[in-house]
């Protein structure tokens, strides 16, 4: 049989939505800043970065990640069909049946929780248990109640830790100290992106904000909550975190990092626009990638 050119063109187009797909069923972008911070913390616990161990860290912390990604996304797909940012996502759109989602969201969880084992049982361990409070608490409570956000930043906060534990089997002062940074920081990174998206989420009854409303008392928590950061992303420098340490000229960067942040939280309580949650949004992200940055780099200099 001959095969007209129109037909010869279906497989790649349909190999190319399904990965496509796959990308937003996982949240690639999102799952990928997990793996970055993963191997920030794996580079910093590491006295030798044993290759194979790290290809490991990225199989299995996308695997994971993604798998969370996926369920949640299962649990949500109702949510998701009312809010215009979610709306073309596989499963509200139709594209994906909910058992073709459950099937990769349990093969992406198998293979990460296997590949983090297999570097030692404590990351495999930590990565499920991220797995399943973002999954299990923090998605069913997203609708519930703004203290979803409390919950949902300590799956948020183990990636950093979760280097630091692959690469030295134990979880001590250093590796609660990176818990810690990133913790903090899921305030206000969240807190913007719920007050940017305050009207679409209000579509599926969801309020991630800490008054529940876009005001001074939320601006001003913010501004708290990044206070609580800097501090704390700067206390490596101190001596009093172990085998974790930050030298002088690195800390200063790290809170040169931070001030940028402060004043996009203080322009947030000033101006209380949607422009300004989203500028703190963008540094946000900037701040957390920037910082450990500087800290692996600190370290092998």
């Amino acid at each position: 049989m001959i095969k007209t050119t129109s037909q010869a063109n279906i497989a790649p187009i349909a190999f190319a939505q399904v990965s496509r797909d796959l990308a937003l069923l996982t949240k690639s972008r999102l799952s990928l800043s997990v793996v970055f911070s993963s191997i920030a913390g794996y580079i910093l616990g590491s006295e030798v970065v044993v290759i194979q161990e790290l290809v490991l860290l990225i199989v299995g912390g996308y695997g994971v990640a993604g798998a969370a990604n996926a369920f949640n996304q299962i649990i949500e797909r109702d949510l998701d069909a009312k809010m215009l940012r979610t709306q073309n996502r596989p499963l509200p759109s139709g594209r994906m049946k909910v058992g073709s989602a459950f099937l990769w969201a349990c093969m992406f969880a198998i293979i990460g929780l296997v590949a983090l084992y297999v570097i030692n049982p404590k990351t495999s361990m930590f990565a499920a248990i991220s797995m399943f409070l973002y999954t299990s608490v923090y998605t069913p409570l997203k609708s519930k109640t703004a203290l979803a956000v409390f919950v949902g930043a300590f799956p948020g906060a183990i990636p950093f830790m979760l280097g630091w534990v692959a690469a030295t089997g134990s979880f001590g002062l250093e590796a609660g100290t990176l818990f810690m940074i990133q913790f903090f920081w899921q305030f206000p990174h969240f807190w913007a992106i719920g007050w940017m998206m305050y009207d679409d989420y209000a579509l599926a009854g969801i309020n991630m904000l800490p008054t529940g409303k876009k005001d001074r008392g939320t601006a001003l928590q913010v501004i708290l909550y990044t206070l609580w950061t800097i501090a704390i992303s700067v206390t490596p420098a101190l001596g009093i975190t172990g085998e974790l340490s930050l030298s002088l000229v690195a800390a200063i960067l790290v809170a040169l990092c931070g001030l940028f942040m402060l004043v996009a939280a203080m322009r947030l309580f000033q101006k209380r626009d949607t422009a300004s949650a989203k500028r703190l949004l963008l540094i946000s992200i900037a701040y957390i990638s920037a910082i450990q940055i500087i800290y692996v780099i600190d370290k092998l200099l």
